[in-house]
């Protein structure tokens, strides 16, 4: 068996062109403010992908950059002044913030009808209830991956390794109303042994740790649907959190690292963005 590349990028401009088509029919232009805290390489990079994204849709893109030694009171002030101005939608806290702030704290002062990363806790809990209309994005790149594959969830064997805040938890939520059977692995798992023995009844696996190759190929069940979130810088190349050679011998379908789950989060990020935007 080979499987067949579960690929981002062409989910994303679909989803693209139906948010043009979105902010066109009803005449508006979103805005969507961006705060950084200090210097961060990484975080300028993806600030300039983003702003390319937002403008390449119709969305007004606002960056702003604080100084490194902003206090946590001025932070929030700064926050509630955008919260403040109606004619912004939505706001993004990059992370991480200078080790004397906490970000947890801070992402919890911005609004949550303009939380478009939806890790607002009022967000998360409306994740529970099956109300979100924001939800957080990697976890919803992840579903529409899956829905691309017309692989019904209902009662099969989905198993999720990484529990974190932003991928693990809600994305846990979601596949639980589709009405799959979820098993949630994380470290307590593998420290028992019992890692293995889960991943090879995974109907559909899904992995976000950020360890490199960390799921050995012939875990991976005959036929499955491989979803690899994991980005690791590995020398010179980028590698996921599975063997990709060797899964990919086994699953149905396989994400590549990069290309699978990565183009879709900005999508889906703008996405939030424009729900935010609706009256």
């Amino acid at each position: 068996m080979s499987a067949k590349l579960l690929e981002g990028r062409p989910i994303a401009e679909r989803i693209k062109q139906e948010l043009r088509l979105e902010i066109q029919r009803r005449g508006i232009q979103p805005v969507l403010s961006s705060i950084l805290v200090g210097e961060n390489g990484g975080a300028e990079s993806y600030l300039r992908a983003q702003k390319k994204l937002s403008e390449s849709l119709g969305i007004s893109y606002q960056f702003h950059k604080l100084n490194t030694d902003t206090s946590e009171s001025a932070l929030i002030e700064f926050i509630q002044k955008l919260n403040n101005d109606k004619k912004i939608n939505g706001i993004i806290l990059q992370m991480p913030l200078p080790a004397h702030i906490d970000g947890r704290k801070m992402s919890n002062y911005i609004l949550p009808e303009k939380d478009v990363e939806g890790m607002h806790p009022a967000n998360i809990g409306k994740l529970l209830f099956n109300q979100a209309k924001i939800i957080p994005c990697t976890a919803a790149a992840v579903m529409e991956l899956i829905s691309s594959t017309s692989v019904d969830l209902y009662g099969k064997d989905v198993v999720v390794v990484g529990h974190s805040e932003i991928v693990g938890k809600p994305l846990a939520l979601l596949l639980l109303e589709k009405l799959a059977t979820v098993t949630v692995c994380h470290i307590g798992t593998s420290k028992r042994g019992k890692l293995e023995e889960h991943l090879r009844r995974a109907e559909v696996l899904i992995v976000a740790v950020g360890k490199p190759n960390l799921i050995k190929g012939p875990w991976v069940r005959e036929g499955s649907i491989v979803i690899d979130v994991g980005i690791n810088r590995v020398g010179d190349k980028i590698v996921g959190d599975v063997e990709f050679d060797q899964a990919a011998k086994r699953a149905s379908w396989i994400t590549p690292v990069p290309g699978g789950v990565g183009p879709l989060t900005a999508t889906l990020l703008m996405r939030n963005l424009i729900e935010s935007a609706k009256p």
